[in-house]
Order: C-alpha cells, then structure tokens, then sequence
C-alpha cells in the first residue's frame, strides 16, 4: 500500500480515537515531509537504515525536540500500520529519540518582582473600587 493511501487510514483511525485537528495537522507536516523525502512508495520499501538516514539528515537542520517529534510519529505511523497488517515488521521499533537538553528556568529577579507588584496596583485599585 502506498503511503497517501497509508495516511488516509491512520489519519482516519486517529479521528475515531477523538485525536484533535491540531495534532492531526501536525502528524499531517511530518507525513509529507516523509513523503517529499522518499516518494509516495509503498510502505514496506521504507527500511530501517532508510528511515535512519532521513531522520539523520533532519538531525542537521533540526532542534533535538524538534527531530524528536518527527520520530515520534514516524514510531506511531509504523506502529499503527503493523498492528493494522499492512506491514510485517516495524522499521521505526530500533529508532531512538535524541536526548533532550535540560533547560534551566528561568527566574525574575526581586528587583523585576517588584516592579511587577508596582505595575499591578493601579488595577487592584481599580477592581477594588468598582
């Protein structure tokens, strides 16, 4: 099966399961990157070192949460679609997520505290007296 054909089942599929329009349509962005990548093929050519290398590429131009998010729906497409029988073994299983960076918050200072609570009371008042 070919993968707009593929597409058109899971994207069905995840309506059913109440998934939202927003993430539909960023599931939607990934597919065609795939697609623009390798072709509208069939499924079963796309091969783990196939998948590797797309995903490698990416890693270059691509923020570790941002190639992340693109595994992670390729791992469900392939995932869905070998629950589904139109593939036999799941190229995406071997595929590892890039670790993320811990991020350190950010923090106001007391002096940026203060003039927060300053620039709030001239509301308060306001609320208060209304």
């Amino acid at each position: 099966m070919i993968l707009t054909d593929v597409w058109g089942l899971y994207k069905a599929d995840k309506q059913t399961q109440g998934y939202s329009q927003q993430t539909l349509k960023a599931y939607y962005v990934q597919f065609n990157l795939l697609v623009n990548s390798f072709g509208n093929i069939s499924i079963q050519e796309l091969s783990t070192n196939s998948l590797k290398v797309y995903l490698g590429k990416a890693a270059e131009k691509l923020k570790p949460s941002s190639l992340g998010h693109r595994i992670r729906f390729i791992k469900s497409l392939f995932r869905w679609a070998q629950d589904e029988n139109l593939i036999n073994g799941n190229p995406a299983s071997k595929i590892k997520e890039p670790k993320l960076e811990l991020r350190v918050p950010k923090y106001l200072s007391e002096e940026e505290i203060e003039h927060l609570r300053e620039a709030c009371h001239p509301f308060l008042f306001i609320i208060i007296k209304i």
